[in-house]
């Protein structure tokens, strides 16, 4: 009996201990999820205002402007007039080469310079034979009037006063022969300096230091005057428009942009492709180089365009769509316009829009239809029109 009684304090104790330890964990637990649960509650709160979230957007109207109108086309960049300087004598040797592709040169600038020794040895023959000719004369000279003198004593007959006479105009002749030989000479001696036949820009050199040249063959060729041209391709319906002196603008590679004047249309159309060249006068610091492959613009009449900014047009599967503010002023609608010229940062609308039209000025590709948006603080109202000249 005394046994038992002193088992069950002790037994007390152990479940206390159990039940103490128990309380504890499950207090550990709700604390710990309590923790957890805080941060999904609080994104919970935080998204329930992204829910409600609008794009602001600033909104703009159509323009009026005068516009001209244009016609594109492309085209190569070519010299205005291109001059082929060559030799005009021949099996002479080329001793100096003084220009290079890209030189500038102006009209008369020697270019190369060919041996000339045989050509002066020549001509220094021609003027000795001229001296000859020249003494031969006044030797026939001087017989003839000394046989006049004597013509009236008869002491010679008529014909042997006929053969001083012959004897005077042949040599008048052969002096006439042999100063034509020495000016023949004279002009193979300058030929052989080759000059510039006019101002220009050398574009090509096919003269090789030390080459013996025959007569006629090229050593250079250049433009004339520096002067450069768009010549632009056209079809027949486009040509009727075009006029000269009709201003035209250039899209150079690498963005640059030139204006130029149209100098000439073709009479004719290229039987090989049915389209005509229209040559189009360029600025000599246009930045254009020959043989570039560009395109352009020729405008034509000006008329009156309702202009958007690019920026407003969203390219989407091939269409051209603007976002337009409903009548209720949160929410856009999406309508497809059809586009024409562009003219800088602005583009033509052709149809699908009035000048009352509340458009989204820019950001169109993040929008879609009937999505919430709102008015940035100052746009909204339509613009100004302004027509440009």
């Amino acid at each position: 009996m005394k046994t038992s009684r002193m088992k069950s304090p002790l037994a007390t104790n152990a479940q206390i201990a159990f039940l103490a330890t128990v309380c504890i964990a499950i207090a550990a637990w709700w604390v710990q999820w309590a923790v957890a649960a805080e941060p999904a509650n609080a994104n919970s709160a935080i998204s329930k205002p992204s829910a409600n979230a609008a794009l602001i957007v600033k909104l703009t109207s159509p323009t009026s402007e005068v516009w001209p109108q244009s016609v594109q086309a492309t085209g190569a960049i070519a010299g205005w007039q291109e001059a082929v300087i060559g030799a005009e004598t021949g099996n002479l040797r080329i001793t100096e080469i003084l220009v290079d592709v890209g030189s500038v040169v102006k009209k008369g600038q020697l270019m190369a310079q060919l041996a000339d020794a045989t050509v002066k040895a020549d001509l220094d023959k021609q003027n000795a034979a001229v001296d000859q000719a020249q003494a031969n004369l006044f030797q026939a000279q001087k017989n003839l009037a000394r046989v006049r003198s004597a013509a009236d004593s008869g002491a010679l007959s008529n014909q042997k006063i006929d053969e001083y006479l012959v004897a005077e105009v042949t040599a008048r002749a052969s002096l006439a022969s042999v100063s034509a030989d020495r000016k023949s000479a004279n002009i193979r001696l300058q030929q052989t300096r080759i000059l510039a036949v006019d101002d220009g820009v050398v574009t090509s050199r096919t003269a090789i230091l030390g080459n013996v040249i025959s007569s006629g063959a090229e050593l250079f060729r250049l433009v004339r005057q520096g002067k450069m041209e768009w010549r632009a391709e056209l079809g027949a319906e486009q040509l009727g428009f075009i006029r000269p002196g009709q201003n035209a603008e250039l899209s150079l590679p690498g963005g640059a942009k030139t204006l130029g004047v149209v100098r000439l249309v073709s009479p004719t159309l290229s039987t090989a492709t049915g389209r005509a060249l229209v040559f189009v006068s360029l600025p000599p610091a246009s930045g254009a180089q020959l043989g570039m492959f560009v395109s352009g613009s020729i405008e034509l009449a000006q008329s009156q365009a309702l202009t958007l900014p690019q920026s407003a047009v969203v390219l989407r599967d091939g269409r051209n769509d603007v976002y337009l503010m409903t009548a209720a002023g949160d929410t856009v609608t999406r309508r497809t316009i059809q586009t024409g010229r562009h003219r800088g940062e602005r583009v033509e609308v052709v149809s699908g829009l009035d000048r009352q039209s509340r458009v989204v000025a820019s950001g169109g590709a993040f929008l879609s239809e009937g999505v919430r948006v709102r008015i940035e603080a100052g746009s909204g109202q339509p613009t100004t029109t302004t027509p440009k000249s």
